[in-house]
């Protein structure tokens, strides 16, 4: 499974997304509809589930699916 197909699989827990619907583009706040409690929880499952962690500075950059995938690729 690819970083991406993991991180889609993350989004989909938290928000019920569709995985169809969650593309490299996506924006977690104007296309996925998070507000701030949602993406800490997603950055909470990222932390478990790549077992990283991600600072307070990091994940407000984390602003779309490609910025995800792309912190966790770097951060392996």
């Amino acid at each position: 499974m690819t970083t991406f197909e993991k991180v889609r699989e993350l989004i989909n827990d938290v928000m019920h997304i569709e995985e169809d619907k969650i593309t490299l583009e996506s924006n977690l706040f104007t296309d996925l509809g998070f507000d701030s409690i949602e993406a800490f929880e997603l950055v909470a499952a990222i932390e478990e589930e790549f077992g990283a962690t991600v600072s307070d500075e990091d994940a407000e950059n984390l602003k779309t699916v490609k910025n995800i995938v792309d912190y966790i690729d770097s951060h392996k």
